[in-house]
């Protein structure tokens, strides 16, 4: 695809002509998992999601224009699940699983739409919000942050002329073709593009995961999380489970005890929902090391662990450590590493872990929204931004998260305290958030 019709077809139309969403198969594949799995046992929790630019310093309700986000918003809630979509889902085989997806399910979302959203400004950013059952405000996480992160690209390229966005694309192509060029120096590297909800663009996306798999081949690409993306590119749908589940199964605790097990609470509902691959456990809503300490045996003969906030480093051999202790192997086990990673980062700990455990690489930011330094003229106006979308009530009670790294905690102050007596504060290392 050409620079110019990347950024014509993207940038120069309004979005009557141009839709960002264009499918409500356009979200991570872990989100029509753990859709599947509060459909069958909490549909009828109510569940808010909030919008949270973490890099306050940029003002997105000046930046992004309020009747164009509007029109975004308005539009995304008017898609349905196409035939062929619906087919492709309740037909495809995924992780070596035929009818991942029950048909009952399959006929529930046949009449899906995203349901309504609140949107406000204060103090120069923008307060979206969408209130209503967990199995469809859960839905609005992915678009909602694509939609922002587009209109913010489109925004800071308004007005650029032909020459100018060829040489940007020209810049940020050879920019990530060098990337993939140091990453054909590694071995057995497993690699998969986790970039769609922060990314630059859809159809840039589209571009990076063509590149991808050109570049790397099936044995190194294991797929991408994006779900339209993976139909229409004949690329695996990868992914599990997020922050949500442990979230909304903490928030409804009725004490402390309830609390501290609301972690194992939704591992244990999700292995009785999937198996084999999708054995993936995310440590980190409470912190790692809390996770670990009280983890029951089972945890122990899962197939991995996604370490998502700690440095990948600490992180993995903490891991390792606990493999250990429990007698496990962790040459056998899988190592997901997802948080903000780039091509030092993944050299990093691809060279640091190799031979040790089993590895894969979640790209995802860094991937498909690295504009640094290839605007013309110079700039920061392209720099990804740490917006994310985060369960805030569940069961009209707040929603916390603490994370292994305290710049990512989200939550009401006092039940952030509540949450730190419970789980503790030890192995929390403070970081700059990732993009």
């Amino acid at each position: 695809m050409a620079h110019t019709d990347i950024a014509t077809r993207t940038y120069n139309h309004g979005w009557r002509l141009d839709p960002i969403i264009r499918s409500l198969l356009d979200t991570d594949f872990y989100k029509l998992l753990m859709l599947q799995l509060i459909w069958r046992r909490h549909r009828d929790v109510p569940v808010t999601f909030s919008m949270i630019n973490r890099s306050r310093t940029v003002r997105l309700a000046d930046i992004v224009d309020e009747g164009e986000l509007r029109a975004q918003l308005d539009h995304a809630r008017t898609l349905t699940f196409t035939n062929r979509e619906l087919i492709w889902l309740a037909g495809n085989t995924f992780y070596g699983k035929t009818q991942m997806f029950a048909p009952e399910f399959i006929a529930w979302l046949r009449d899906f739409r995203l349901p309504d959203y609140e949107l406000a400004r204060r103090n120069g950013q923008y307060e979206l919000s969408f209130h209503g059952p967990w199995t469809h405000t859960t839905m609005w996480e992915i678009p909602a942050l694509a939609i922002v992160n587009e209109l913010r690209t489109r925004a800071a390229l308004r007005g650029q002329g032909r020459f100018a966005l060829d040489v940007l694309y020209a810049r940020a192509k050879a920019k990530l073709w060098e990337k993939v060029e140091r990453l054909r120096a590694l071995p057995d590297l497993a690699i998969s593009d986790f970039g769609t909800r922060r990314r630059h663009s859809f159809l840039w996306q589209r571009w990076c995961a063509e590149a991808l798999k050109e570049g790397l081949g099936p044995k190194v690409l294991l797929g991408t999380s994006n779900v339209l993306l993976a139909m229409e590119g004949d690329l695996e749908a990868i992914g599990t489970n997020a922050h949500e589940l442990p979230m909304v199964a903490a928030a409804q605790a009725r004490d402390d005890a309830e609390l501290r097990a609301a972690p194992y609470q939704v591992l244990d509902e999700w292995r009785q929902t999937y198996g084999g691959n999708l054995l993936i456990a995310l440590p980190d809503a409470f912190g790692t090391r809390a996770f670990l300490k009280d983890a029951p045996d089972w945890v122990a003969d899962w197939t991995g662990f996604r370490p998502d906030s700690a440095p990948p480093i600490e992180g993995g051999e903490e891991i390792i450590a606990w493999w250990k202790s429990k007698g496990v192997d962790p040459r056998r086990k899988l190592l997901v590493f997802s948080d903000g990673m780039d091509i030092d980062s993944i050299e990093a700990a691809y060279r640091h872990f190799h031979g040790r455990v089993r590895m894969s690489f979640g790209w995802g930011t860094n991937l498909t929204n690295d504009f640094r330094g290839c605007l013309p003229g110079g700039g920061d106006a392209l720099d990804p931004l740490s917006l994310v979308c985060k369960v805030t009530q569940a069961a009209g009670r707040p929603a916390v998260k603490l994370s292994d790294n305290p710049q990512k905690a989200t939550g009401d102050p006092a039940e952030i305290a509540r949450y730190l007596q419970v789980f503790g504060d030890a192995g929390r290392i403070a970081q700059p958030v990732d993009v």
